[in-house]
């Protein structure tokens, strides 16, 4: 199930949120699912840059907010309920700003990004197989940039713009 809780902010949108349809994303929550190998459903809440701050102190120590937080459940109900995803609006919209694509897109990539959590993977002690598992995911479930790849790629430099001569 998807549960969109409207941000209060609109200030770093620069997309309609009503872009985003909710059975698309859940057709591809399910479709993305499968392609990670999760056999539970999975529950993602679409909220504020405050409400994942809260909830990555809470579950994590950590006073921040954050684009995606993935809550896996024990092992003996994961058959019938994966775990739970928590993505960030604010944070989406302002990262398909900065990198081209969607807000919709940007959503779908931070989803298989948690699932991929769900799944056991984690790419801050991992040897790259996240990162490489994403980007071959990415390419099935056709999805712009990788979260991984560009956030251990620097951005490119805009190209300076050439002085007028006096």
């Amino acid at each position: 199930m998807i549960t969109i809780d409207l941000p209060s902010t609109t200030s770093t949108r620069t997309e309609p949120l009503d872009a985003l349809s909710k059975p698309g994303l859940t057709r591809f929550l399910s479709r993305a699912r499968a392609a990670v190998g999760l056999a539970g459903q999975v529950d993602v809440l679409l909220s504020s840059d405050a409400e994942l701050k809260r909830l990555n102190r809470a579950f994590r120590g950590k006073n921040k907010s954050t684009d995606v937080l993935s809550f896996p459940t024990p092992p003996e109900i994961a058959q019938s309920h994966a775990g739970d995803l928590a993505i960030s609006l604010d944070t989406a919209a302002r990262q398909a700003a900065a990198f081209g694509h969607t807000l919709q897109d940007e959503v779908r990539i931070l989803m298989l990004h948690g699932l991929l959590h769900l799944h056991g993977e984690d790419h801050e002690i991992d040897q790259g197989q996240m990162a490489a598992r994403e980007a071959q995911l990415r390419i099935q479930l056709k999805l712009p940039v990788n979260l991984i790849e560009r956030v251990t790629q620097p951005k490119p430099k805009p190209k300076p713009k050439p002085r007028a001569k006096p």
